[in-house]
């Protein structure tokens, strides 16, 4: 199984600290996100990990080489021409991520997942299987009973965006993603058959394709998890990764 770690963005809800490195190195618990992250996949028994790179890339290169590759295979998505976003990126990784379905992981993600476990929650049609999870916020994938995707709703604008015309968003599950997927590599034929460009989100193409391919979500009975990209959840991801342990 292979794994691709968005560790490109800019991090700008990491500034200051990411105005002089990047934000898969600012550390939490004495340990760089990256490494939190990498040591994860690893402990799921995956060893061959992209990791795409353009906000200073040459400082993630060079930590992931001080770390002898992690002793496994990592090899670098270069997005220094252009950030393509989270649909654009797994686009650009296409010759790394070929061969079979594969993870993504959120480089700002921590969480006790299971990761095995949730692959194994993967069904044989999923175009994508999205972790998600029961908690609150301003924008919601939106499942109807069978956890398949139908669309996305801005609970705080109201906005619903869906190709499925005149879809009731109070009829369907509010869940929130939370940063891990697991996606068949029929993604790439999809991207050009499509008409997908160098730079979209990947959010925009679940919601465009849902109603076309099967994107569902799985919700854990439990999951504690934790979006580590503001500056002010620092010191509470130090003890929440204690926590975990």
């Amino acid at each position: 199984m292979k794994a691709l770690v968005f560790a490109a963005g800019l991090g700008t809800r990491l500034k200051p600290l990411t105005d002089t490195m990047p934000k898969a190195l600012v550390p939490v618990g004495g340990k760089p996100l990256l490494y939190l992250v990498v040591e994860k996949l690893k402990s799921a028994g995956i060893t061959d990990i992209v990791i795409n790179i353009h906000h200073f890339p040459d400082s993630i290169i060079d930590y992931v080489h001080s770390q002898n590759d992690f002793g496994i295979k990592v090899t670098f998505s270069d997005e220094r021409d252009l950030l393509r976003e989270t649909g654009g990126g797994i686009r650009h990784a296409r010759k790394s991520l070929e061969g079979g379905p594969f993870l993504i992981h959120n480089v700002d993600i921590l969480s006790d997942l299971d990761i095995p476990w949730f692959m194994s929650q993967s069904r044989p049609d999923a175009l994508s299987t999205i972790l998600v999870s029961d908690r609150v916020t301003k924008r919601y994938l939106l499942f109807d009973d069978d956890m398949r995707m139908v669309g996305w709703n801005n609970v705080e604008t109201g906005e619903v965006r869906t190709p499925y015309k005149g879809l009731d968003a109070d009829k369907f599950r509010k869940l929130a993603f939370s940063g891990v997927h697991l996606i068949s590599d029929r993604i790439f034929t999809i991207f050009d058959e499509d008409g997908w460009g160098e730079r979209f989100p990947i959010m925009d193409f679940y919601i465009k394709e849902c109603a076309s391919h099967p994107i569902y979500g799985v919700l854990p009975e439990r999951l504690r998890m934790m979006d580590v990209g503001k500056l002010e959840t620092l010191d509470e991801a130090e003890s929440f990764l204690i926590n975990l342990k």
